[in-house]
């Protein structure tokens, strides 16, 4: 029998505090698993869609004869539109829900993928790319806060990371894909099969429920206990146990969402921390990574399919990172994993530079280390900033982050694009200094939540 308040009137989840301790009495399940799988898919059709344009343009440079400076902008465009959808979108999950969020989000995504097929030139794709990125910067930040708040405090960690892994597999696909599409059948079947998250959209908003936590935050009860409580029976059903009883595990104080939830003097040390986070972690992985089978094409005249197979081995040598991250992070912690991630990057880089940049094969090795660390960061940063505000405020903190994110993806392709001319050494000193100052900043100011409740880390 589920018991549905921690009140003896047993009225229904009328309060925060009542929604957090039935999800903190929950373990995980069948059901859980199910929204994680759910969610990934979409999350690896933005991870694949992020990275195609990486897997596309060394085909397209000697076709339409675009200039570094040219493939810098095309790169960098669609982080503008994931700017905007950043912004839009954590709005949107603030106000109106996070699946409602996530469905537009796809929906955007998938339709312009399958418009960039169809582009016909370098003008056409970068507009394109634009719209495209708008879907794109939406839904990975709003499915990692609807991750985090359907899941309890103990092992939220391991389970919201390894849901994230499917984000670097994302990227894998695309390289395998990208390594043998492209060459067979052409750059635009890239942005076909990118179009493919429609399908999933059409159906989220059955298969999954809208976040409790954020429903009653917002005042909707006999929503928050519906949805609650479908969470509860199909808990109950894969684990053929009744649950524990309910018992209080934290006390909120319900107040509406401010700007002090991002720069109020209990909140401005972690916002300033994170946003350094997503910043320098998406300079490298997004900036670098993404320039990489290009550089090898351009720089050191490798052939199409041989770049292309080198930076499928990077993104494979990234999801090794990113799973021995989420097997170990609430062992480690968030704080000692983020600082060693980001000096590792710093050392990596910084070698190219002491040591020089050699051969192609040197920089591979190199670079494989380094998206090794970087990609513990590129994901664990999604975990770790839902842990740092309330649900009143989540959805617009991880979109704020998220727009860091986007800005360093856009300055890091362009800014390399620039660079690249006066030698590659160059290049990998300045993404190394900015690495080793954010390791240092995230050892020294970063909050360690490891294992406690989100209500009780941002009250």
């Amino acid at each position: 029998m589920i018991s549905t308040s921690l009140k003896s009137s047993g009225s229904c989840c009328s309060k925060v505090d009542d929604v957090v301790a039935r999800i903190e009495r929950m373990p995980i399940s069948t059901w859980h698993i199910k929204a994680r799988v759910v969610i990934g898919v979409a999350t690896f059709f933005d991870a694949f869609d992020g990275l195609a344009i990486a897997f596309v343009l060394p085909a397209l440079v000697p076709l339409w004869k675009l200039t570094p400076t040219q493939v810098g902008f095309m790169i960098s465009v669609g982080y503008v539109g994931q700017l905007i959808g950043a912004l839009f979108f954590g709005w949107v999950a603030q106000r109106y829900g996070r699946v409602p969020a996530m469905v537009w989000s796809l929906l955007v995504l998938s339709v312009m993928s399958l418009a960039c097929a169809f582009a016909w030139d370098y003008q056409s794709l970068v507009a394109f790319r634009a719209l495209q990125g708008i879907g794109l910067g939406g839904e990975v930040p709003i499915a990692a806060v609807y991750i985090s708040e359907i899941t309890r405090a103990k092992g939220r960690g391991r389970f919201v990371l390894l849901y994230e892994l499917i984000f670097p597999i994302g990227l894998v696909c695309a390289g395998f894909l990208g390594s043998w599409v492209v060459p067979t059948f052409g750059w635009q079947y890239m942005f076909i099969i990118g179009a493919l998250p429609a399908i999933l959209a059409v159906f989220m908003q059955r298969l999954i429920p809208e976040s409790p936590r954020w429903l009653a935050v917002r005042g909707r009860d006999t929503e928050a206990e519906a949805a609650l409580a479908r969470i509860e029976r199909a808990t109950e059903r894969s684990t053929r146990k009744p649950l524990p009883p309910v018992q209080a595990v934290v006390s909120t104080h319900e107040k509406p969402a401010s700007w002090s939830d991002l720069f109020g003097p209990h909140y401005l040390r972690r916002t300033l921390v994170v946003w350094t986070m997503w910043f320098a972690a998406f300079l490298f992985t997004f900036g670098l990574i993404v320039w990489v089978p290009t550089m090898y094409r351009t720089v050191f005249n490798l052939p199409l399919a041989q770049s292309l197979q080198y930076g499928l081995i990077t993104q494979v040598a990234g999801l090794f990172g990113t799973l021995t991250c989420a097997l170990t992070i609430d062992y480690v912690g968030r704080r000692p994993w983020f600082a060693l991630a980001f000096f590792g990057v710093a050392a990596s880089l910084l070698s190219l530079w002491i040591f020089g940049v050699g051969s192609a094969e040197r920089v591979l090795v190199v670079v494989c280390i380094a998206f090794f660390c970087s990609s513990v960061l590129s994901i664990g940063i999604y975990l770790y900033t839902p842990e740092l505000y309330p649900t009143r405020a989540r959805a617009i903190g991880v979109g704020a982050g998220g727009a860091w994110r986007n800005i360093a993806s856009m300055i890091g392709p362009t800014a390399i694009g620039m660079m690249i001319g006066g030698g590659l050494e160059n290049v990998f000193l300045a993404f190394g200094l900015v690495a080793a100052a954010a390791g240092v900043i995230v050892a020294v100011f970063a909050v360690e939540t490891k294992g406690r409740v989100l209500e009780e880390v941002s009250p």
